[in-house]
């Protein structure tokens, strides 16, 4: 297998969907310059009828993308930043969310929404946002957010493969990640279900996009200690695979949810919320949620970085709960 970088996997199963499906096209802001990688040679190969530059207006375009949809197109948005889907929110919540429940099944909306979650990197506030739990609230969204090159192009593929409409939200700390990709054209992960990127007895650690990597790191770490963990990467977070999470947690009994986005309402605190309803009589702990504080992004880049959850972070907190270390004073986002 190929080994390709996260952007690369991102282009590559775009490819490979425009080549099966002449339903399917392209359409965002800057796409013919290239900026991100994610559309190299696209238009070269398809056309620009298939690979459209748009102007710099998020609700206009993605409501043509949903008008599309309806009538039998099958587009890609890319929207470059994920901050910039607050423009489109009410083609998002009002239309493309709803249609298919107010026409009564009549309308199909095969589209996908993709947005790089642009954060880690001195953005500051307006360009820094992981706005996946505001999405997750909202009934009719497919929500994906993959950890690593291998599920990005699996899951790319089936979400332009879907009927339903679908938000890919692309961790901008993982674009540079390679490994080998398979280059078979019909290459799918199946959306909605989670997968268990190391087996582990100790304590679950349900781990969201770019946190997978430092839970694994903690992972290997702690394994020195003795203390074994199981990484669980729910990769897709509406519909959340619960049923993995919890199945994990009952050998276990112990979790944390690392989760990139805020703390308040977070998919942490929704994963800690599942846990907690549906596992708590196997729980020997109780559930701990490692976020980033409810406050906007600085600019500074050594204050932004203690923010994110962190493999050190990850590794205290396992500690607590196996009662390997001292309690430590609570901090804001943990």
């Amino acid at each position: 297998m190929p080994r390709r970088t996260f952007l690369e996997a991102i282009r590559d199963a775009q490819y490979e969907e425009m080549k099966r499906d002449g339903r399917v096209f392209i359409m965002g802001e800057d796409l013919s310059c290239n900026l991100f990688g994610t559309a190299t040679g696209l238009a070269d190969t398809f056309g620009l009828e298939r690979v459209r530059d748009t102007p710099i207006s998020e609700a206009g375009f993605v409501g043509a993308a949903a008008g599309a949809s309806m009538v039998g197109a099958r587009p890609i948005v890319d929207l470059t930043i994920a901050s910039f889907i607050y423009p489109a929110l009410d083609q998002v919540f009002s239309i493309i969310a709803k249609s298919r429940y107010l026409y009564g099944g009549q309308a199909r909306l095969p589209l996908v929404l993709r947005a790089a979650m642009f954060y880690g990197n001195a953005n500051a506030a307006q360009h820094s946002d992981r706005p996946y739990p505001m999405l997750m609230t909202m009934p009719g969204l497919t929500i994906i957010v993959p950890s690593n090159p291998y599920d990005m192009k699996g899951l790319m593929k089936s979400a332009i493969r879907s009927d339903d409409p679908v938000i890919s939200l692309e961790d901008g700390t993982l674009w540079t990640a390679r490994e080998e990709v398979p280059d078979d054209e019909d290459f799918l992960i199946p959306l909605g279900k989670a997968d268990v990127k190391r087996e582990g007895t100790d304590v679950t650690v349900v781990a969201i996009g770019g946190a997978v990597r430092h839970a694994l790191n903690a992972a290997k770490t702690l394994e020195k200690e003795g203390i074994s963990i199981e990484v669980v990467d729910p990769r897709t977070l509406a519909p959340l695979d619960r049923e993995t999470i919890i199945r994990s947690v009952c050998k276990t009994g112990r979790a944390i949810a690392v989760d990139p986005a805020h703390r308040t309402c977070s998919a942490a605190s929704e994963i800690a919320a599942t846990i907690v309803e549906e596992a708590f009589e196997y729980l020997h702990a109780p559930v701990i949620r490692l976020t980033t504080p409810d406050t906007h992004i600085p600019f500074s880049p050594p204050l932004e970085q203690g923010l994110y959850p962190s493999k050190e972070s990850i590794i205290r907190a396992v500690r607590r709960l196996v009662g390997a270390a001292e309690p430590e004073p609570k901090i804001s986002g943990e």
